[in-house]
């Protein structure tokens, strides 16, 4: 398969992992990488043996750059992915896909009119760990699906993070930082959101930072920082949802798991991309563990990058795609809707169950 180019905006903490996933995959050429910083792009490419570093301006106006990977905050993200759109280069951003759904509203429709393909992260439901929990699903192991419960509940990012801030400004917080991969790998289990409700404060009204470099500096909270959902899903499922950077004491408690009819389906952390995978049947005493049934199972960010390169090179639908993004990014504004209105959230959006991945797959080809 002709190679598809790629140039990388945005090379802050997690860039690293991209480029070095991407440049292991056959069917990826990492072109470029481009910062509003310019010394950072030109360290990153140093460092990732890269061609090329330049402005994103540079970036986007290259012509033999197919795909543009958008790494920047989440203020940022529509801006970056509609000029990369308008630039006539298909688009794969960092998670959420935008802040506000009007901004991936317009990145949708950007694409839509150019005849380009937009992804988002993440892509770790294509990793063995899921795509073996949907195989089991499929396989009938716990009959049907009636409910799922998911926790993301921890202590905040300005224990650890070295540039905390954004965390806390609208577009951040636990939904918005955690909750898609929570939400992106309960569709890909159970299918598209119906409605949601729930409730959603911040705790805090500022926060210290106690990792370095900015030890000791004041962050001033502007997003709910807890936030309790309901999910009515179109399968007929009732999901319950906790994110939280509230709790400094941390939390025992598992991440997510199906229950169903004839069994209950332990799911491994959605930010990961292996197990393990653990199922309970009506007859058995005890959980036990599955072998993974798919590939991937290691730190494979990009995945849903390679998946788009062959979407593109075989003219089909990309599984990280932007309508499932879209459809997530719609869910999260509903929690806080729901809880600032006292009522539900019925969703506007759907999105296509994404296709699950082949089995036998060899590592670095997908189709």
């Amino acid at each position: 398969m002709e190679k598809v180019r790629v140039g990388i905006i945005g090379c802050g903490k997690i860039s690293g992992i991209y480029f070095k996933n991407c440049k292991s995959f056959q069917a990826l050429e990492v072109a470029a990488c481009a910062d509003l910083n310019l010394a950072r792009a030109e360290a990153s490419a140093e460092e990732h043996g890269i061609p090329k570093a330049c402005s994103v301006q540079e970036l986007l106006a290259d012509p033999d750059i197919d795909l543009v990977i958008n790494l920047t905050i989440p203020a940022a993200h529509a801006e970056v992915c509609i000029q990369a759109l308008e630039a006539g280069k298909h688009v794969y951003v960092e998670k959420p896909l935008a802040v506000t759904r009007e901004e991936g509203q317009r990145i949708l429709a950007t694409a839509q009119s150019k005849g380009l393909l937009v992804g988002s992260a993440p892509d770790t439901f294509l990793g063995g760990g899921i795509q073996t929990c949907i195989k089991l699903i499929q396989d009938g192991w716990i009959g049907t699906p009636v409910a799922a419960s998911a926790f993301m509940i921890g202590r905040g990012h300005e224990h650890w993070h070295p540039d905390p801030e954004f965390y806390y400004a609208p577009g951040g917080g636990p939904m918005f930082d955690m909750g898609p991969y929570y939400l992106t790998a309960l569709v890909a289990l159970l299918g598209p959101i119906q409605r949601v409700t729930g409730s959603a404060k911040a705790s805090y009204s500022e926060r210290t930072i106690t990792s370095q470099p900015k030890f000791g500096q004041k962050i001033k909270v502007e997003t709910p920082t807890h936030v309790a959902g309901v999910i009515d899903f179109h399968s007929g499922a009732i999901g319950t949802i906790i994110t939280s950077f509230d709790a400094f004491g941390g939390a025992q408690v598992p991440r997510i798991e199906i229950y169903g009819s004839e069994g209950t389906l332990s799911v491994p952390d959605p930010n990961t991309f292996g197990g393990p995978v653990l199922v309970r049947r009506l007859d058995a005493k005890e959980f036990s563990e599955i072998p993974l049934m798919f590939g991937y199972a290691d730190n494979s960010r990009g995945l849903g990058v390679l998946d788009m390169a062959y979407a593109i090179r075989n003219k089909r639908i990309n599984r990280a795609n932007g309508e499932l993004a879209y459809h997530v990014l719609e869910a999260m504004h509903g929690f806080h809707d729901a809880s600032r209105e006292g009522k539900h959230y019925v969703m506007h959006s759907s999105c296509e169950k994404p296709k699950p991945m082949p089995s036998g797959l060899v590592k670095g080809v997908l189709d």
